[in-house]
């Protein structure tokens, strides 16, 4: 398929050809030992293009050290759904796949929020997912095997793990409840180590200079923490799986990346240019340490793997999903209508904005770029949260009571839920993709498209997606719009909420022009980070040859590698691989 072949040109090489085929692996007598035990670090959202930077600047030694005297690899996951090849990012999905194996076509978890059709609602996909209900984390093993767990982020407790199981204790958002088994455990492991600094804190914005410090410092705290905490449970048992993920790589990707990064749009007029230090490389120096004490720690005869289900580069999404694309929607759905973001089309769209008023960027967003006179925004934006509580361009307030009672308006595409109803198609929260609903009669409460129009609004709104193009260079901003349902218009179990699946151009930009609605922004940048659809594996152990390069591979076959590490067997519903097979021979 075109777009996962055009990403790996456009800056992220694919990895070396394989110096040892995986076949030949099946046969090595070394790897035919069992009762092997796995040591496995989950590196949430680190990325493989930073880390195969540093490695060969000689920055992070210990991942250096497991590439040379192991396996490494590229991870790059999809999913497949009408015979389209769909490309598969989104962190909490991954996690879910991560877990149990098995894709979204399976599991139903298909993004990072749920869609309610009979009253237009949305929640956060978690624990709570159906997908835990119809399968086991794959480590939950049973009586056969010893298994400590850390922080795995959208895992809920199992009462089929032996062992240890701690969850929430850090983690960028994990989507799961603080709690652990045994009950008392969680508390005892605050007591002794603390509690993590970082924990539904890092909300912040890169614009925010006192934010951006507290985050350095707490993201060390946070990791030097951790590695105590990790050894603390490794002193407990002589495990056979021992599994904890570090967060810190997750949370400075996305609020400090343009500090570390110059192809960043925002990196020049940050550091003017200049050397100031490099806060995200900081982090993933850290973590490299850790690693090195976790190696240090582990039993001599265990596999020791480190991964990363997706990776995190210059954020070209997120504005697109959350801003863009809601505001595109409205625009086409109410012709003459302009909520957020009005530009003059044609004038130079001006300097990268970089300055604020308020430390927020959903405040910064909801006082500053509606589609009001400029003396009013200039009021707004200096106002207190509790007087901007009001509907303004007939969009919910993220500062009004609903906000507050976790209605999830702190994602710009929720402003618009008060007019989903009265919409042909409207925008569904995303980051790493646009997700577009089709307000379908007879599926959605108020459903206003005929069953017949269905497609029809489907071609009319991919060909406006396809028009949209960077307001700053001219370039296309949409990559490929999949279909989710191709015959039957029915919410079929395993298909997801979303009729139309964005993927965009891996191109940043503030403003966008449209020969069909009108320009867009310039709008201030989100996150400087965001999610690439690039991942890493890194594995040693006895019988894996030093520096072998794998084929790359998807988030779905490490459940299976670990588990064939382990000497288990596979579940026959797995959608995933092993990477390396410990069978004996015949």
């Amino acid at each position: 398929m075109a777009g996962l072949t055009q990403s790996r040109e456009n800056g992220h090489p694919p990895a070396t050809p394989v110096m040892k085929e995986l076949s030949d692996i099946v046969t090595d007598p070394e790897m035919q030992k069992k009762g092997s035990r796995v040591m496995a670090i989950g590196l949430d959202g680190a990325d493989p293009v930073l880390v195969e930077k540093w490695i060969a600047e000689g920055r992070l030694p210990n991942l250096a050290r497991m590439q040379a005297e192991g396996a490494y690899g590229r991870l790059r996951s999809t999913v497949e759904l009408h015979g389209q090849r769909m490309e598969a990012f989104s962190t909490e999905p991954l996690w879910v796949e991560f877990a149990t194996g098995c894709k979204p076509t399976k599991t139903g978890a298909w993004d990072s929020m749920e869609y309610f059709p009979d009253r237009y609602q949305i929640r956060n996909l978690d624990e709570g997912s159906p997908a835990f209900d119809d399968f086991d984390p794959f480590y939950a093993l049973g009586e056969s095997k010893k298994v400590a767990v850390l922080d795995v982020p959208m895992a809920r407790l199992s009462d089929r793990v032996k062992g240890l199981q701690v969850l929430g204790w850090g983690g960028h958002f994990p989507h799961t409840e603080s709690r652990s088994l045994p009950d008392g455990l969680l508390g005892e492991i605050v007591a002794r180590h603390g509690r993590n600094p970082v924990l539904h804190n890092d909300t912040g914005i890169w614009w925010d200079r006192r934010y951006v410090k507290w985050l350095d410092e707490a993201l060390a705290e946070s990791v030097d923490a951790r590695v105590g905490v990790c050894e603390d449970l490794l002193a407990r048992d002589e495990w056979d799986l021992f599994l904890a993920v570090f967060s810190e790589t997750h949370s400075a990707g996305h609020d400090v990346y343009c500090y570390s990064q110059p192809d960043h749009p925002l990196n020049a007029p940050l550091t003017g240019g200049e050397g100031a230090g490099d806060p995200l490389r900081k982090v993933y120096e850290d973590v490299d340490r850790a690693i090195g004490k976790l190696m240090a720690a582990a039993p001599a005869d265990a596999f020791f793997v480190c991964f990363s289900l997706h990776g995190m580069g210059p954020n070209y999404s997120d504005l697109l999903s959350s801003v863009v694309l809601s505001e595109t929607l409205y625009r086409w759905c109410f012709p003459g209508s302009i909520a957020l973001g009005p530009g003059k089309e044609g004038s130079p769209p001006g300097e990268i904005l970089t300055s604020a008023r308020r430390d927020s960027w959903v405040g910064e967003l909801w006082s500053r770029y509606n589609n009001a006179p400029w003396p009013i925004r200039f009021v707004r934006s200096c106002l207190p949260g509790r007087l901007l509580k009001a509907s303004f361009n007939g969009l919910a307030s993220p500062f009004s009571g609903e906000a507050q009672a976790n209605a999830m308006l702190w994602h710009p595409s929720m402003w618009y839920r008060p007019l989903w109803p009265r919409m042909k198609a409207f925008a569904l929260p995303g980051f790493t993709k646009g997700r577009i609903r089709i307000n379908l009669q007879g599926r959605d409460r108020d459903g206003i498209v005929a069953p017949g129009e269905y497609h029809r609004v489907c071609d009319e709104v991919t060909r406006i997606l396809r028009r949209l193009t960077d307001g700053r260079s001219g370039r296309p901003l949409v990559k490929e719009v999949y279909r989710t349902r191709a015959d039957d218009l029915g919410d079929l179990p395993g298909l997801p909420a979303f009729d139309l699946d964005v993927l965009w151009e891996e191109h940043i930009t503030d403003v966008v022009d449209s020969p069909d609605i009108g320009r867009i922004g310039p709008v201030p940048h989100f996150r400087a980070g965001g999610h690439w659809n690039r991942g890493f594996v890194a594995a040693t152990g006895r019988g894996i040859p030093a520096g072998m390069r794998l084929p790359e591979s998807e988030a779905a076959d490490l459940a299976a590698t670990i588990l064939r590490m382990m000497d288990h067997p596979l579940p026959g519903h797995y959608d995933g691989r092993p990477l390396f097979d410990t069978r004996p021979p015949g």
